[in-house]
C-alpha cells in the first residue's frame, strides 16, 4: 500500500529473490530438517517475514541513504547474524525449547518501541595484552611479522605519530584496532593496514589537522569536536540539516574541487578528534559520534555521505565507541527495528536511537549537562572552552508537586533563588 501503482509489478518481481534467499538460508543453515508440519509452517512464515523486511529496506533505501550510513559498515555482522538467526529459529522450534506465550502488538506499539532509547550496554574492547586470548596474541605477532617483512629490517612507518614497529603498547593498540576490524584475520588486517598507510601518505593526513581550509562557516555547525562524555571519550557532533539550503549545497559540493575540499575538511575534524586519544591500554582509545538527523536532506548528501563513510570505514577502524542518533525521524526507527534482529549484540550496543524531542534526555545519559551544547538542551557554548574547563553541573530529580529551593549562580548577580 506504500508503493505507487505503476511500480507494483516491478517491485513484486524484485521481491522474489529475497524470498528465495531466505528459503535457501533456512534450508542450508539448519543442522537438521524440521519434521512436523507446524515447524515447516513456522519456517515458511519466518522466511516470508525476513524477506519482507529485506524488501522493505530495499524499497526505502532507494530514496533515503540514512540507514545505509548506519548499517553498511556493519554488513559483515549482518551476514553472520542472518545465519545465526536461522540456527536460533530452529532451536526455538525444537521439542526441547519451552513454548513462550505470543502477545500481538499493534503497529503503533511496535513503532514506539523502535524509537525507544537503546540501552548503554556497550563495553569497550580491552587493549591489555594479558587480557587477550592466545589466538589473538598470535594474530598480533603475525601482523607485526608481516609488517616487518614488508618494510624490511630498516623500514619505519608511523600512524598518528606512533611508530608501528616500536614494540610499545601504543603501537599494539593501533594494530589491535585493525585486527578487530577484520575479526583477527591476519591477511585481511594486513591488507587493510597497507591500504590505510598508502592513503594517509597520498592524502597527507598527518598534517591536515593544522591546515587552513577556508570553511569557517562549517565550524561548530556541521561537524565539530565538543567536550567529553562521562567516561572521558571526546565527542564529535554531526548535523547536516544546513544542507537543505540548495545554495549551501552548491557552495560545498558544486564541483569535484569543492567536494574534495569538503571531504578534506571532514577528515580534518576526525583527525583532531583522534589526536585527543591516549592510544594506551586502559586509556581513552575511541571517540563518541553524535549525529543530529533533524532536517537532514535525503538525496542531496547521497554521494558525499557514501564517500565519508568509505573513508572512515577503511582508514579509522574501531575509532568510534558509540554512535548516538538524535532527532531521529520515524522511518529511520522503523528501519533500525527491522534490521536489529539480524545484527550482533556487540553491533547493536554501539547504537543509541533517540526520537525527536528527546535529545537532551538522551545525551544526559552519556554526557554531563555542562558538556552538552546549548542547542541540544545543555549548558555548554562553543567558546566556553576558552575560559577554562566548565564548572560541574548539579544533577537531581524534582518530583511532580514537590517544592524545592534551588540556588543558581547568576551572571550579573551573585545568587538567585528559585522556588519550584
Amino acid at each position: 500500500m506504500f508503493l505507487p501503482l505503476p511500480s507494483i509489478k516491478c517491485e513484486l518481481i524484485l521481491f522474489c529473490p529475497f524470498v528465495i534467499i531466505n528459503l535457501l538460508l533456512c534450508g542450508v543453515c539448519s543442522s537438521r530438517p524440521l519434521s512436523s508440519a507446524s515447524k515447516h509452517s513456522q519456517s515458511q512464515n519466518h522466511c516470508f517475514s525476513s524477506s519482507l523486511i529485506l524488501f522493505s529496506y530495499f524499497h526505502l533505501i532507494k530514496t533515503n541513504p540514512l540507514p545505509l550510513l548506519t548499517l553498511f559498515c556493519y554488513r559483515d555482522s549482518f551476514r553472520a547474524s542472518l545465519i545465526h538467526n536461522s540456527f536460533q529459529m530452529e532451536k526455538a522450534s525444537s521439542p526441547e525449547a519451552s513454548p513462550k506465550p505470543h502477545h500481538k502488538k499493534s503497529f503503533v506499539t511496535t513503532l514506539m518501541e523502535a524509537a525507544t532509547l537503546r540501552s548503554p550496554s556497550f563495553k569497550e574492547d580491552t587493549y591489555f595484552i594479558s587480557h587477550l586470548k592466545s589466538s589473538e596474541k598470535k594474530s598480533l605477532q603475525e601482523l607485526k611479522d608481516k609488517l616487518t617483512a614488508s618494510l624490511g629490517p630498516d623500514g619505519q612507518c608511523t600512524m598518528w605519530g606512533i611508530p608501528l614497529l616500536s614494540g610499545d603498547e601504543k603501537a599494539d593498540v593501533i594494530l589491535l584496532k585493525f585486527l578487530r576490524a577484520r575479526d583477527f584475520k591476519v591477511s585481511d588486517s594486513f591488507h587493510m593496514l597497507e591500504k590505510c598507510l598508502a592513503w594517509r601518505k597520498e592524502f597527507k593526513a598527518d598534517s591536515v589537522a593544522e591546515e587552513e581550509l577556508g570553511l569557517e562557516e562549517l565550524e561548530g555547525v556541521v561537524a565539530y569536536m565538543h567536550g567529553y562524555d562521562r567516561e572521558g571519550h571526546p565527542v564529535c557532533y554531526n548535523a547536516y540539516g544546513v544542507f537543505r539550503d540548495k545554495d549551501m549545497c552548491e557552495r560545498m559540493f558544486g564541483d569535484e574541487e569543492k567536494l574534495s575540499k569538503f571531504l578534506r575538511w571532514r577528515v580534518q575534524v576526525m583527525e583532531r578528534g583522534i589526536n585527543l586519544l591516549h592510544f594506551k591500554p586502559g586509556g581513552i582509545n575511541s571517540i563518541i559520534q553524535v549525529t543530529d538527523l533533524k532536517d537532514m536532506p535525503k538525496r542531496d548528501l547521497r554521494v558525499v555521505s557514501n564517500q565519508i563513510l568509505s573513508l572512515f570505514q577503511d582508514n579509522y577502524p574501531e575509532m568510534v565507541a558509540r554512535k548516538i542518533f538524535i532527532n531521529v525521524p520515524w522511518y529511520f526507527s522503523v528501519l533500525y527495528s527491522m534490521f536489529s534482529p539480524f545484527l550482533t549484540q556487540r553491533t547493536k550496543s554501539k547504537f543509541v536511537i533517540s526520537r525527536q524531542g528527546y535529545a537532551a534526555e538522551t545525551l544526559y545519559k552519556f554526557i554531563r549537562p555542562e558538556d552538552v551544547p546549548v542547542q541540544y538542551g545543555g549548558l555548554s557554548r562553543t567558546n566556553d572552552s576558552q575560559n577554562g574547563p566548565p564548572k560541574p553541573a548539579s544533577e537531581f530529580t524534582v518530583k511532580g508537586g514537590e517544592k524545592v529551593n534551588i540556588q543558581i549562580e547568576g551572571i550579573e548577580v551573585n545568587i538567585v533563588k528559585v522556588l519550584i
